[in-house]
């Protein structure tokens, strides 16, 4: 947790989101490729609502059942840069 009030959505990298997945399913952030299955790898549904709540509470404002129409990292990359943009 920061200590900053207001957090820049565009601090969202693909380090970062691999990162933060790599983090909840107790993996290393090197084992997470850009087209493995996040499912197949242990992020469930609550995982990804509790992501997605962190994501949003940090500056990013992402659909929840955008990203799950997404199984990839390199999927959900696309989604958060789309909404970075149009931030």
């Amino acid at each position: 947790m920061t200590n900053s009030p207001a957090s820049d959505a565009s601090a969202f990298t693909l380090e970062r989101i691999r990162g933060d997945i790599a983090n909840l399913i107790g993996e290393s952030p090197d084992d997470i490729g850009l087209d493995d299955n996040l499912m197949d790898l242990g992020l469930d549904s609550m995982r990804l609502l509790g992501l997605v709540a962190e994501w949003t509470q940090a500056g990013l404002q992402v659909d929840i059942f955008e990203l799950g129409e997404h199984t990839t990292l390199g999927g959900w990359w696309s989604v958060i840069k789309k909404h970075q943009g149009q931030a």
